[in-house]
């Protein structure tokens, strides 16, 4: 095994710290434009999945913004970070390292949940809510969409 083949399981672990559902929504837009994953998931593909990880991925984009959001380190946080992180990392993995990628991910998003949540309190307090977190949405986003991108290849 090469120590590389779950890097972007890891990365993808990263992306789920700060955006519990980026993962999701970028894995079901590598599927709308017909790109398959290394790893072997059929939830993947259901149409009712790709629908539901966009409009979840979207919403929590608005709903970051909003004062009532809580910390991503609570309980529920924390979960949808494991339950993404666990499904990308999988899907991302090499094929028969499904498991591994998981777990890398899990391992990857729950620790910096903690640390992307310092950096996010520190950026709020001197430029406000809003604007860190547009920065951090277009951070966040675009790492997801880049590792997906470079991990994915078009369906025969």
């Amino acid at each position: 095994m090469k120590t590389t083949e779950l890097l972007p399981s890891a990365l993808i672990g990263a992306v789920a710290s700060a955006r519990s559902m980026t993962p999701m929504a970028a894995l079901a837009g590598a599927h709308l434009a017909h790109r398959r994953t290394p790893g072997r998931l059929r939830l993947l593909t259901h149409p009712l999945f790709t629908a539901g990880a966009l409009a979840m991925g979207v919403g929590e984009l608005f709903g970051d913004k909003m004062k009532s959001a809580p910390d991503r380190t609570v309980f529920l946080g924390l979960l949808a970070r494991v339950m993404s992180a666990g499904i990308a990392g999988s899907a991302l993995a090499p094929r028969g390292r499904e498991r591994a990628g998981a777990i890398v991910a899990v391992l990857t998003a729950v620790p910096l949940a903690y640390l992307t949540l310092a950096g996010r309190k520190t950026a709020m307090r001197r430029i406000g809510q809003t604007r860190s977190g547009l920065i951090e949405d277009a951070l966040v986003v675009a790492s997801g969409l880049a590792v997906v991108a470079g991990t994915v290849r078009r369906r025969r």
